[in-house]
C-alpha cells in the first residue's frame, strides 16, 4: 500500500489539494457527508428561484441511516433523481444544502469539522445535529400540496 493512499483508498486530505473534476470516483463519493438533505423534497419559487427544503423525504430515503435504500438502482424508481458530477455541479449548486461538501468545495470553502473526512467518524454528521436522521416524513404520506407545511430552515 502506498504511503499516499490510506486503507479506504483515499489520499490524505485530498479535498484540499484536488479539483473536483480530478478526484477519483471513490474520492468524489466520499465527499458526501451522509446528511440526507439532498434527498428531501424541495420547493422552488418560480419568480425568485429561491429553494426551500422540506422534511418530506424521497420514497427511497432511509430515515435511520440517512442513505438511499436503492442508491445503485435509484433511477429505476426515481428517474428524476440527480446524479451529481463535477461537470454538473455548477447547475445544481443552488439547490444543494449550505453544508454540502460538494457545494462548499465548488465555492472554495473548507469542510466543516464534523464532516466524516475530517472527524474520521461517519456518525459525526448525526452527532453534530446536521443530518436529517429521524426528522423526516415519507413523501407518500404527505400530499404535495401540503409540502410547504413542512419547510425546514437550512442549515440545520
Amino acid at each position: 500500500m502506498s504511503d499516499a493512499i490510506n486503507r479506504s483508498g483515499l489520499r490524505p486530505r485530498y479535498w484540499e489539494t484536488t479539483r473536483l473534476d480530478r478526484m477519483t470516483r471513490a474520492e468524489w463519493e466520499a465527499l458526501c457527508d451522509g446528511c440526507g438533505k439532498c434527498c428531501m423534497n424541495k420547493l422552488e419559487d418560480e419568480e425568485t428561484g429561491e429553494v426551500a427544503f422540506t422534511r418530506v423525504a424521497c420514497r427511497l430515503f432511509d430515515d435511520t441511516t440517512c442513505l438511499c435504500a436503492q442508491y445503485p438502482i435509484r433511477h429505476q424508481f426515481v428517474p428524476e433523481c440527480i446524479t451529481l458530477k463535477p461537470h454538473t455541479i455548477e447547475s445544481h449548486a443552488y439547490w444543494l444544502p449550505e453544508t454540502c461538501a460538494y457545494k462548499l468545495l465548488h465555492l472554495g470553502k473548507p469542510l466543516y469539522p464534523w464532516h466524516p473526512l475530517i472527524s474520521g467518524d461517519p456518525a459525526s454528521v448525526h452527532d453534530a445535529g446536521v443530518s436529517m436522521r429521524h426528522r423526516t416524513l415519507p413523501e407518500f404520506e404527505v400530499p404535495e400540496d401540503d409540502w410547504e407545511d413542512h419547510i425546514i430552515e437550512e442549515p440545520l
